[in-house]
């Protein structure tokens, strides 16, 4: 595959870093190997994780494709600069095409990025995640290495405006990579979760004390924050859920008109 837009971008996102002196904490990233297929198992706080988390990537001299829903690949301005990148579509409603895409590139020696959680966390902690990322490893018979972000929220996440305020810190720890069977997804799946969220704690408990104000709105309930809690997002997320297929549901009887 031939990469020109892409370099280019992150390019660009290390002139921002720079520039706005965001402050880039990793660890870990010695995990990605410098070569042969690797899937990494990201969690979603914002809509810029797909910069950051190939960041981890970048340093080790590789490009991620990421899996994305197919919405985006759909949009007008959208859609070109992922297929520009060579990320991988997704079709929520029935995504084993897309696990198969995935699952071959990943044999092809290719660095895949997937999001488990399938959406936005709002309440900034680890969602229930999918199965579908230990399924893809196990397939390509690839390594699955878990990573984890803190304080992309607070740049751009649902609900909230761009904010590039200087100064902040951004937090990424690369795991150790799993070597799922697929034996027992459900099982592997529990540990990849559990490995997320201990990596999270230590993302929070070491973010930056003189960044975080009282009640922060990006920051978990559960460590003095006022972000909503896991149930209270999960409820938040279903009545989306609802919102969305009402309004499917109107756009095709006015079709049938």
């Amino acid at each position: 595959m031939v990469d020109i837009s892409y370099p280019a971008v992150i390019a660009a996102a290390r002139t921002w870093f720079k520039l706005g002196d965001l402050r880039i904490n990793m660890t870990g990233e010695e995990n990605i190997p410098t070569e042969g297929g690797a899937l990494l198992a990201v969690n979603h706080l914002s809509y810029v994780d797909y910069i950051i988390a190939g960041f981890p990537g970048a340093e080790r001299h590789r490009l991620t494709r990421f899996m994305a829903k197919r919405e985006v690949f759909d949009h007008p301005v959208g859609g070109p600069v992922m297929r520009s990148f060579h990320h991988i579509s997704v079709d929520r409603s029935a995504g084993a095409e897309g696990m198969m895409v995935a699952a071959r590139k990943l044999r092809e020696g290719e660095l895949v990025g997937i999001f488990p959680e399938a959406t936005l966390s709002r309440s900034f902690q680890i969602k229930d995640l999918k199965s579908g990322s230990v399924r893809i490893a196990a397939d390509a018979g690839v390594p699955l290495i878990p990573v984890v972000l803190f304080g992309t929220q607070r740049i751009l996440t649902k609900g909230r405006k761009l904010d590039l305020t200087r100064h902040r810190t951004v937090g990424i720890e690369v795991g150790e990579p799993m070597h799922p069977t697929g034996t027992d997804p459900v099982a592997e799946t529990a540990e990849l979760k559990a490995r997320m969220e201990q990596m999270l704690d230590r993302l929070i408990r070491n973010h930056p004390a003189d960044e975080i104000e009282p009640n922060a709105w990006w920051m978990p309930k559960a460590y003095g924050g006022s972000a909503p809690t896991l149930e209270e997002a999960e409820a938040m997320y279903a009545e989306e859920r609802r919102e969305r297929a009402a309004r499917k549901r109107a756009k095709a009887q006015a079709k049938k008109r």
